[in-house]
């Protein structure tokens, strides 16, 4: 086990992930140097004058105002400008601003220096605008750094126009924007690095990397430590591969004192075959790789705590592993202890994120946090039903459900609650262990997975967010861009930066 502890933050840029370098500026007009500046145009009313034509000659060019539509005004001199739909008055919210903001950055592929004017969205708190833009932008143009060229090129600076007398809001939320952005783009750059770059204790590095630059607290426990914690779950599922496993504990502090504690455990299955319940070749399994998005999430929102002065302790919990076939693998059939004694028969090796993280919710709830929060590409069973729009939410407290869900609109990453219907717990009864960890094909198995989840957590309120289906982007849709969608990043950072304790476990 080693350790990683620094009191400074931000004291040198991690090199774990492709940043965001963009300049976030305001001012109370665009500044010489843009090179193109959106322009919002309602569904309804005449445009800004700004852009020089009216409702007529707008329509005449094709244009409908429509949420997400552009129009490209090429100018002789001066910037570009680009006219976008942001429909009707009555639904205009910053999920809209964004997508506005989004489909402004992508009508101009080759442009860098961009601004975005608030002219005309009043309507919305001018912070929450800001934010929007900046978001929308950013995460509209971002590409995987990997080998293959680049499409468009990378923002260089982005100025919010409005009126002189909003610039501090302005300023507040693009700046939150910005890091909101750059936690989802690390959390994307993870779930899109293939499983050859990088395995579980490569993943630990970067976090000690993380650790040391923004000052959190860092814990690395390999395989022996593993052992010595009896942590059967995420041993068994490690016991095919030649990669060994690890839990990365980190641990962001407030610096002024703390409103809450609460405790985020990942799934970090770094590549999933299936095990010897093996996966078949399809497009959907070839993409692996991102398994372990929910511990990318974890790693990336926690980083960005100490940048936006949160006042919650955050700890997050990154279990990480393969599952791979082998001579050495777990069968159907194995039977293993979790760390706080819990026997659990194997029924499908290919259920294994519910196995990687029993152990960790059994330490987070020994550690008797104010809430307890897992996100983990869980289950088939999830995708199906709710899509790749929407994530499943599960829990058993209804003032942390009501958090998430709050968190979840304010940062357009959606989640509907299923519910932790009882009865079916006894989907995983065993005739040789206190429980199984799935059951027959067929079955609720998102409820189930739950169900499994919660026999860990104690009496700690505990939500669960099962990103099977919003984990990965099948096309690009104006800042989803496809691949690996870094879901859930931006929603944990949301939910701590607003998290109060609830209930008797409140004790701050």
């Amino acid at each position: 086990m080693s350790t990683s502890t620094s009191d400074s933050r931000h004291s040198k840029q991690p090199a774990i992930a492709r940043q965001t370098q963009a300049n976030v500026l305001t001012a109370d007009e665009p500044p010489p140097a843009a090179s193109a500046v959106g322009i919002a145009v309602p569904a309804a009313g005449e445009p800004s004058t700004s852009l020089g034509l009216n409702r007529q000659r707008l329509a005449l060019a094709g244009f409908t105002a429509e949420p997400g539509s552009t129009l490209v005004i090429p100018q002789q001199k001066g910037p570009t400008l680009v006219a976008v739909g942001v429909g009707t008055a009555d639904q205009l919210d910053s999920g809209r601003i964004r997508d506005a903001a989004a489909a402004f950055a992508r009508a101009v592929p080759s442009q860098t220096e961009l601004a975005f004017s608030l002219e005309g969205l009043d309507s919305v708190p001018t912070e929450a605008a800001a934010q929007a833009v900046v978001e929308g932008m950013l995460l509209a143009r971002y590409e995987y750094s990997g080998k293959r060229e680049r499409k468009s090129e990378p923002i260089e600076s982005i100025t919010v126009v409005a009126n002189a007398a909003a610039q501090a809001a302005v300023q507040a939320g693009a700046e939150r924007g910005r890091v909101f952005a750059k936690a989802t783009i690390m959390a994307r750059d993870l779930g899109n690095t293939p499983h050859s770059h990088l395995d579980a204790m490569k993943l630990a590095d970067r976090a000690l990397e993380l650790g040391s630059a923004q000052g959190l607290e860092v814990e690395i426990f390999d395989k022996e430590a593993l052992q010595q914690l009896r942590c059967g779950g995420l041993l068994s599922v490690n016991a095919g591969s030649t990669a060994p496993p690890c839990m990365i504990k980190i641990v962001y502090r407030p610096q002024r004192g703390s409103t809450g504690s609460m405790a985020i455990v990942g799934k970090g299955v770094m590549y999933d075959s299936g095990g010897i319940s093996l996966k078949p070749s399809d497009p959907v399994h070839a993409r692996m790789k991102n398994d372990m998005s929910g511990a990318g999430a974890v790693l990336a929102a926690i980083a960005e705590l100490g940048e936006l002065d949160c006042s919650t302790t955050v700890t997050g919990y990154l279990m990480c592993t393969d599952n791979m076939p082998s001579g050495s693998a777990m069968a159907l059939g194995d039977v293993f202890a979790t760390h706080g004694g819990k026997t659990v028969e194997v029924f499908d090796t290919d259920a294994e994120g519910r196995l990687v993280m029993c152990d960790a919710l059994e330490l987070a709830a020994e550690e008797q946090h104010d809430a307890i929060i897992d996100i983990a590409t869980l289950t088939g069973s999830c995708a199906r039903a709710l899509g790749g729009d929407i994530a499943g939410l599960f829990g058993n407290d209804a003032a942390l459900i009501g958090q998430v869900e709050a968190a979840a609109a304010a940062t357009d990453e959606l989640v509907w609650q299923l519910p932790l219907h009882r009865p079916y717990r006894e989907i995983l009864d065993s005739d040789v262990a206190d429980l199984r960890n799935c059951g027959p094909v067929g079955q609720p198995d998102a409820i189930a997975a739950a169900l499994f989840l919660s026999a860990f957590v104690g009496e700690t309120p505990w939500a669960h967010i099962d990103i099977a289906g919003t984990a990965w982007n099948e096309k690009d849709r104006l800042w989803r861009r496809v691949g690996c969608s870094g879901f859930g990043a931006r929603l944990l950072l949301e939910l701590a930066m607003g998290f109060r304790p609830s209930g008797s476990r409140a004790r701050h």
